[in-house]
């Protein structure tokens, strides 16, 4: 099986936002308006500043996706990749999707002169994505989050 992983285009918005919803109902249970996720997703294709989408595909069929957002380090002199909205369809997990979404951004990371590193955060629960990230050699030990949500 060959994934390809290329950027997330317009005509991706619908699936990309429908894999988001159906995320949210797997991971914590939550019902979103598929109308609000589908202008949030559709935003980031109006302003590519606020991040890019990557698609994971097997053959013609959108398997994975994940968004990357920027933020400027001061520490770094340089861009940190923060990674988002992690998806892949239940038939595809456990076959590498994700493990190529990574590397390729791994890859564009360290070829890249402005950037610096990847991050991403996890719901506490999630355990069998920890377990992935673990294995792909990601450290969850340095940061706690914190936030506060309107």
């Amino acid at each position: 099986m060959t994934v390809k992983i290329r950027p997330g285009l317009l005509f991706d918005v619908d699936v990309i936002a429908a894999f988001q919803a159906q995320m949210a109902r797997e991971t914590e249970n939550l019902s979103l308006d598929l109308p609000t996720v589908t202008l949030g997703v559709s935003a980031v294709f109006d302003d590519p500043a606020k991040g890019k989408y990557w698609v994971a595909e097997i053959g013609d069929e959108v398997a994975g996706c994940l968004l990357t957002v920027p933020e400027w380090s001061d520490w770094r002199n340089g861009t940190v990749l923060w990674i988002h909205s992690v998806y892949v369809l239940p038939q595809f997990r456990g076959q590498g999707v994700y493990r190529a979404l990574y590397q390729h951004l791994k890859t564009m990371v360290s070829e890249s002169r402005d950037l610096r590193g990847l991050r991403l955060y996890v719901d506490k629960t999630n355990e069998a994505a920890q377990k992935v990230y673990r294995a792909l050699g990601m450290d969850g030990e340095h940061y706690q989050l914190f936030e506060w949500m309107k």
